[in-house]
């Protein structure tokens, strides 16, 4: 019964996007297309981390998407001990100053498009992420919660939230909590949507990005999978030219 509650309530929530947030969704594919047509890229920074594998480089899939990877570590293995003090962790928002070292870092030039992944787009780093790219000359695009978000306190100094800095938000339509089905044996839900609402919105956006360049006469560069006959030399073949006309 979980599982069948479960599928009833994923479809409810795709059927929200599909009724709520087609213009939004609309709007961000003419932004990312417009950008692509003039030299630049579409950028993805997914806190959340979902997208920077489905969207990327998949089969079906625009190679002009471009993800924006991050990856801090530090190996320090030490033998055994008792530990007097304990450590504060640290985390990725709790870094000064490392959301505008990451636009500046990156590639992400003006006239470019950044989309945003956070569910609860209350964290530092997606919305001073946003903030820094907006005052580069970016276009910045807010995957988020609204629902989930306005229920929660920023962690911002500013108070604001990822829906609050970006030119377009887009609505995942997830609840509180970014679960389904409510579990009363366990007191908790379970069964989060803003994964598949997430990749389900984003391939909206590639369709439409697609079908735009297609109308302005521009054939858009796509990756096929790499089973079928032919793949290795399609896709890089279709990769080199992308590289040159930058859709």
């Amino acid at each position: 019964m979980l599982t069948l509650e479960y599928f009833t309530k994923m479809k409810e929530v795709l059927e929200k996007i599909e009724s709520t947030q087609i213009n939004t969704i609309y709007k961000s594919a003419s932004a990312i297309t417009d950008a692509l047509l003039n030299d630049g890229v579409w950028h993805i920074l997914d806190t959340g981390h979902m997208l920077m594998y489905e969207a990327i480089g998949r089969s079906g899939g625009l190679m002009a998407v471009r993800p924006v990877r991050v990856s801090l570590n530090v190996d320090n293995p030490v033998r055994p001990r008792a530990r007097s003090v304990s450590k504060k962790r640290v985390f990725m928002d709790s870094i000064k100053g490392l959301p505008e070292f990451i636009v500046d870092k990156s590639n992400i030039l003006p006239g470019d498009v950044l989309l945003i992944g956070s569910v609860s787009g209350t964290s530092v780093l997606p919305v001073e992420a946003a903030i820094c790219a907006r005052d580069r000359g970016v276009t910045v695009i807010g995957l988020t919660s609204l629902r989930y978000s306005q229920h929660l306190d920023s962690a911002h100094p500013s108070g604001k939230k990822l829906f609050e800095v970006c030119d377009i938000v887009i609505d995942n339509c997830s609840d509180i909590g970014d679960t389904l089905v409510h579990v009363d044996e366990l007191g908790q839900g379970i069964c989060p949507s803003s994964g598949i609402a997430a990749s389900y919105i984003v391939w909206a956006i590639q369709a439409r990005v697609i079908e735009l360049l297609l109308e302005k006469g521009k054939k858009p560069h796509v990756y096929i999978s790499n089973h079928m006959c032919g793949a290795e030399r399609f896709n890089a073949m279709a990769w080199d030219e992308y590289e040159k006309v930058g859709y």
